[in-house]
């Protein structure tokens, strides 16, 4: 593919589906804080593989998953609708543990006791 096309169309693909998601009635997937975390797409626009996170741990990640593969035809659709595309690649969804990891990672260094640094003052200024 000429150009970026191919990084075009990664990122509106991860933009829609995290609007997508937000619509959806299923309680496996709307009763979670889920954040679509990294997007793939083959170079041919045929699969698309999406990684989700929860908040709530990885666990509650692949609850949301099934919810999501069972609604894969209802979302490929809609995001054929919404971005226009000749070819919608096959959406392939996977569970990640990257928010829960980052927010422990946060507590950790919030949980440090690192006393602040003070600017040093200038001599020049007591002239």
């Amino acid at each position: 593919m000429p150009g970026n096309r191919l990084g075009r169309v990664t990122e509106d693909i991860s933009r829609e589906l995290s609007a997508i998601l937000r619509e959806l009635k299923d309680p496996r997937v709307s009763g979670c804080l889920l954040s679509v975390v990294r997007v793939e797409v083959t170079n041919d626009l045929s699969y698309c593989t999406a990684y989700v996170s929860t908040v709530e741990g990885l666990e509650r990640s692949k609850e949301a998953v099934k919810g999501l593969k069972s609604a894969a035809g209802f979302v490929r659709r809609e995001l054929g609708r919404r971005l226009k595309l000749r070819h919608v690649p096959e959406l392939i969804f996977k569970a990640t543990d990257s928010i829960e990891y980052g927010a422990s990672i946060s507590k950790i260094l919030m949980d440090l006791d690192i006393p602040e640094e003070r600017p040093e003052e200038d001599e020049d200024a007591d002239l």
